[in-house]
């Protein structure tokens, strides 16, 4: 170890150190720093809250933070990514759904087994990534598969809670992180399984250093590298299963951690577990420290704090990547095998007609006979009123998503983009739980004014920062991910205090066109009369940007500016149905993919059916979520996920199978 790297162990051992005196003087009871510790050695009650109270949040927060740091830094070697994590991977989240999902449902076994849950949720979410990406190592195709995978999980999740309010009531605190400790139970549950795991990835350490020298090199050298990788990944998921087994899903700490143990000049793996230990709980026990500065009188999700202060360093990565964007971006590009049908637009008119037809006839408890439809919807004030524009907004809103998803898909180069996947719909959410949870009785009018609001500076923030790179794809996937998670945790920290107005939050959140009229149908109206034109109009120029910047430079294309002009148009269409539904996912996503199977990828002709799948999914989704436990109605936005999880992982598979070849 070099002079630089002792120097920095040796700074980092006394921030640490620091940190934790700071730490455990904190609580509501206590006068300050400086009077806890002048007061604890004769205070009888301070001494109690600090053995039995603060000492065991502590030590739970440097276990977590320690397996959190290591289990990045595993990660990152094995997938040979540096934006690798435990959260940016989706094993949180499938260690999070699991563990909501046997609350439900096997209560015994949750509180049995707690780990065995959460090593099988973060098992099957690593599987899937793994599964998904195959032999791809570019970085942000594996960040985005991870957070692909992620926004699965969290979708089944939001249903689970949506629909099981009752049952998983308890468990919102928990599932944004929290290092709160009643006693010592959760370090005896978690030191010996985290300590015990650090010590077997220090007896292989060197093992993961051959990794670095290339899998040709390994395996010239006598390494096993199927069973070096096997370990690497068994050690990060159980540290991370651990982990969240105990304080909940925290993210970033992951990320951070292993980037600056590097900055400080560690290269060996068995010095960087070291590293790492330190860093990352260091960086825990800060984040925690900062929580608690922000909140005297309530517990805030520290999960939540680690998210607002990684973010920006997720952007600092993105953008000391930006000298590699135009590879990855082209990186990202995929050819589709096409299948055209002559007769397809009049049986998709017919298939229109007969969902709409059956979407107006049901009334919520029983069907109505289409011959006695007409008559209903001319004189009955309730269908008139409610039924026909909640149909015919559904459609439409379903329109303006499968425009904005084919705008960014063909902007981005990127078969998966959507306003989802660049933090337009999270940005859009906070604004409207704000008014929501923040300002209960205010005019629900609010809401919609919030969400678009919240799109527009989410967009300006990603526009103004990814100006610089000239909007390259990879810059602006990794801002959207970066926002996506700040989004999340504001949504987090709202949630634990909305109290009696969650259930109204999380119906907003997982999408519901329920309370929809005329009104949001005229605003369907506006918006395609000034924006379809547009986009008909320079259809052959976006098109021409679907091959990259050289050929589009070639042929005379001003790319920055026509680049911002369709993500402009992508966002405000997408923040303009937020504003409406709320916050629907996968409609952007799946329906230019259905479409492009069906017509190929010219632009004009693939718009009609891109416009006509998309207004079929949502309106299909809405009758669905109406129909299935009527009379309850369950959120079209939880449809739309359990329709498009099946086909976005297929896809996911074939875009990269398509691109090994």
């Amino acid at each position: 170890m070099n002079v630089k790297a002792t120097l920095y162990s040796i700074g980092s051992i006394l921030l640490f150190l620091v940190l934790g005196l700071i730490h455990v003087s904190q609580g509501q009871a206590s006068g300050g720093f400086f009077a806890f510790w002048t007061e604890v050695w004769h205070d009888e009650q301070q001494m109690n809250f600090l053995l039995h109270s603060r000492m065991p949040r502590f030590v739970v927060g440097c276990l977590a933070g320690a397996a959190l740091a290591v289990a990045g830094m595993l990660l990152q070697t094995m997938t040979k990514n540096p934006l690798a994590s435990a959260s940016t991977l989706g094993i949180h989240a499938g260690a999070y759904f699991f563990v909501v999902f046997f609350t439900i449902f096997f209560p015994g076994i949750s509180g049995a087994s707690p780990i065995a849950v959460t090593m099988a949720g973060g098992i099957l979410a690593a599987l899937c990534v793994t599964f998904l990406v195959g032999k791809s190592l570019d970085p942000v195709r594996i960040a985005l598969t991870g957070m692909i995978v992620t926004m699965l999980f969290s979708s089944f999740t939001s249903a689970l809670q949506l629909l099981f309010q009752n049952e998983v009531s308890g468990l919102f605190l928990w599932g944004a992180g929290t290092l709160l400790q009643l006693d010592w139970g959760g370090v005896q549950f978690a030191a010996p399984w985290i300590l015990i795991t650090l010590v077997v990835a220090l007896i292989v350490s060197r093992r993961f250093d051959i990794l670095l020298l290339g899998d040709e090199t390994a395996i010239g050298l006598g390494q096993n590298i199927t069973l070096s990788k096997l370990l690497g990944w068994a050690i990060a998921i159980l540290l991370a299963a651990v982990t969240v087994t105990v304080v909940g899903p925290i993210g970033f700490v992951g990320i951070i951690a292993p980037h600056l143990v590097r900055l400080m000049g560690f290269r060996m793996h068995r010095t960087m577990i070291f590293g790492n230990i330190v860093v990352g709980a260091s960086l825990l026990i800060a984040a925690d420290i900062l929580v608690r500065i922000i909140s005297q009188t309530s517990e805030l999700p520290v999960g939540a704090m680690t998210a607002i202060v990684g973010a920006p360093w997720l952007v600092y990565l993105a953008l000391k990547m930006s000298s590699q964007s135009r590879a990855a971006g082209n990186a990202l590009e995929g050819k589709i095998r096409i299948t055209r049908y002559k007769l397809f637009y009049p049986i998709l008119a017919v298939v229109t007609l007969l969902i709409v037809m059956t979407s107006l006839s049901f009334g919520g408890t029983s069907f109505t006979k289409l011959l006695e439809l007409p008559q209903e919807i001319m004189y009955n004030t309730f269908v008139w009123d409610i039924r026909v524009p909640r149909v015919f907004v559904s459609f439409g809103v379903g329109m303006m998503m499968a425009i904005s998803g084919l705008l960014m898909q063909t902007v981005l180069r990127n078969p998966l983009a959507d306003a989802s996947v660049l933090g337009i719909t999270s940005g859009a959410s906070v604004f409207a739980m704000l008014f929501i949870i923040v300002f209960p009785q205010a005019p629900f009018i609010f809401v919609p004014i919030g969400a678009l609001l919240g799109a527009l500076i989410t967009m300006g923030i990603v526009l103004a920062i990814s100006a610089r790179s000239g909007f390259q794809p990879m810059i602006l996937l990794l801002m959207g991910i970066a926002i996506s998670a700040v989004g999340a945790a504001i949504i987090q920290i709202l949630l634990v205090k909305a109290n009696v107005h969650a259930t109204q939050a999380l119906t907003w959140l997982a999408g519901s066109t329920y309370g929809v009229g005329w009104g949001h149908f005229i605003i369907f109206i506006i918006a395609m009369i000034i924006i379809f034109p547009i986009v008909v109009s320079l259809a052959t120029t976006f098109e021409i940007m679907s091959f990259g910047d050289a050929v589009s430079i070639g042929l005379g294309v001003k790319t920055d500016r026509i680049r911002l002009l369709m993500i402009v148009l992508g966002v405000v269409l997408s923040a303009i149905c937020v504003s409406i539904v709320g916050a629907i996912s996968f409609v952007g996503l799946l329906s230019p993919h259905i479409a492009r199977q069906l017509v190929g990828p010219k632009l004009l002709r693939l718009l009609p059916l891109t416009l006509a799948v998309g207004g079929i999914l949502l309106l299909s989704a809405d009758f669905l979520g109406r129909f299935i436990l009527a009379p309850k109605e369950i959120p079209a936005g939880i449809i739309v996920s359990l329709i498009g999880a099946p086909y976005l992982l297929y896809l996911l598979k074939k875009t990269n199978t398509v691109k090994g070849k």
